[in-house]
């Protein structure tokens, strides 16, 4: 399994980014699953709704399962964030793994960045940024080896990542 990761600020793109990797990456046979770090308390069922029900009554793990999907959902006992390691072994092995959000993992990590944020950028400081996307690559504000791909040519990220994908190979007993 490559696992990448995808940082940036809220608001400069990933999501979209990711979405459209997705697409195109399936487009060329390869499958992949994703993990997206959320910020605030969020939920994914509604009150009333028999998961809601069971999680209100204190279970620790819910799962539905239909003929076609299948979500867990899982009560801290204790509040504390998850490393992205610790939800990877939790990931049925794919060819691909997006990891959006967790910027500061130890994971190879393609940075997202908008100058019209302005935000300034991780890569200059950050060892696992393998690569900028970006939506004005003359606007970077300091110079880089790593490669810069516009956010808008998708299939270009997407030949890197499978010309490179080697370095993407994740192995969970160095991780685990």
């Amino acid at each position: 399994m490559r696992v990448v990761g995808f940082c940036g600020p809220s608001g400069v793109g990933k999501t979209t980014l990711v979405e459209r990797l997705i697409i195109e990456l399936k487009a060329r046979g390869q499958r992949v699953s994703v993990i997206k770090h959320a910020h605030k308390t969020f939920d994914i069922d509604h009150p009333g709704k028999d998961t809601w029900r069971h999680r209100q009554a204190g279970a620790f793990e819910v799962m539905i399962a239909s003929g076609h999907r299948l979500a867990k959902m899982r009560e801290y006992e204790v509040q504390g964030q998850p490393t992205v390691h610790q939800l990877i072994a939790e990931m049925v092995p794919c060819d691909w793994l997006l990891v959006e959000g967790f910027k500061h993992a130890d994971i190879p990590k393609v940075e997202v960045w908008r100058a019209a944020l302005g935000e300034p950028p991780m890569y200059p400081d950050e060892p696992y940024v393998a690569a900028v996307a970006t939506d004005a690559p003359q606007a970077l504000p300091q110079p880089t080896q790593r490669p810069v791909f516009e956010m808008a040519d998708v299939p270009a990220l997407a030949s890197w990542l499978m010309d490179t994908a080697a370095r993407f190979d994740y192995d969970p007993e160095i991780h685990g």
